[in-house]
């Protein structure tokens, strides 16, 4: 079969398309042919080796898995002896991770608890574009947010990936949904379900007098005090994004700033790293189904071309999710 491959660290261009081995389910393990994926910063730091951190887990000299994908979408075509939920012919989308990264290709291979069945309704494009994105936002926004119907809730970084998705389902959780982006995606935002759309290319957020009760910040181009100033008494701030550099000083020096801060008053500063969880998958695929949710799409790509889709998506300006298509 045809997969991504890359056996050393480095920008896109330690990228290969490569034939290799079509995979062989063990006992507990689905096998799919790929329909779509969808490119995250995950790919790139996974790609690259960056943050320094990342080498602990994929390999301090070269990655130890040379696959790469996390969101995926496919049809089951064979499942090991101890899968009873699914079977061939089911349609699914899923998060690849650890050894079982591997989006990036004609078939993928992981334990059927990283799978959820697909709607029908949804298409295989869509449901590709859900699993780090939606996950991130979903479980920010309910597990550490603790978000309640009637809050007031900012997302900063709402045309992102895991923005669009978290303006969505902050509305369908039953919040009022304040949305930060720049000009060219304030009319897209609003269209997805912003109650109120801020323009961050003429307005600061964080002098304004208005006060939440959630933000999730997928920027992380503010301080953290600034953004502390904007939370109501018992609000609490969800970071899910930023910029790193290669020894994460600033993302450690972030984080325990986060963990001294929320020691004094009400107010708590907090962070997410998605996990894969099947029913988070299937909670989102039927919001996605009735409608409540629609994953936005920026731009396609086929499989020779996820090179071009990671560089892209490295630049930091994708609305939305950009999609690998089969």
């Amino acid at each position: 079969m045809k997969a991504l491959i890359y056996r050393a660290y480095g920008s896109p261009d330690v990228l290969v398309l490569d034939d290799v081995e079509k995979p062989v389910p063990s006992p507990n393990d689905v096998l799919i042919k790929v329909r779509a994926a969808s490119v995250n910063p995950y790919d790139w730091h996974f790609m690259r080796g960056l943050p320094y951190a990342v080498r602990l887990i994929a390999g301090l000299r070269k990655p130890k898995v040379t696959r790469l994908g996390a969101d995926v979408a496919g049809e089951v075509q064979a499942v090991g002896g101890n899968v009873t939920q699914l079977k061939p012919g089911d349609a699914v989308f899923g998060f690849l991770s650890g050894a079982a990264q591997g989006a990036f290709a004609e078939y993928a291979c992981a334990p059927d608890s990283a799978f959820a069945r697909k709607p029908d309704r949804v298409t295989f494009e869509q449901a590709a574009a859900v699993p780090i994105a939606g996950l991130t936002a979903l479980q920010g926004l309910r597990n550490k947010g603790r978000i309640q119907a009637g809050q007031k809730v900012l997302i900063n970084g709402a045309s992102g990936g895991v923005g669009t998705f978290a303006v969505q389902i902050a509305k369908a959780l039953g919040a009022q949904v304040t949305a930060v982006c720049s000009t060219r995606n304030v009319e897209m935002v609003r269209s997805i379900g912003a109650d109120c759309v801020i323009d961050y290319t003429r307005d600061d957020f964080t002098k304004s007098a208005d006060r939440y009760d959630v933000v999730l910040d997928a920027v992380g181009n503010h301080s953290l005090t600034a953004l502390r100033r904007i939370l109501s008494p018992h609000g609490i701030l969800v970071g899910v994004g930023g910029t790193t550099d290669p020894w994460m000083t600033g993302a450690l020096s972030r984080a325990l700033q986060a963990l001294v801060l929320s020691q004094f008053g009400s107010r708590k500063l907090v962070g997410i790293l998605a996990k894969g969880n099947n029913q988070d998958l299937i909670t989102i695929g039927r919001w996605m189904e009735s409608g409540t949710v629609t994953p936005v799409i920026d731009r396609r790509y086929q499989l020779s071309a996820v090179p071009d889709a990671i560089r892209y998506v490295e630049e930091g300006h994708a609305r939305g999710k950009v999609l690998i298509s089969f």
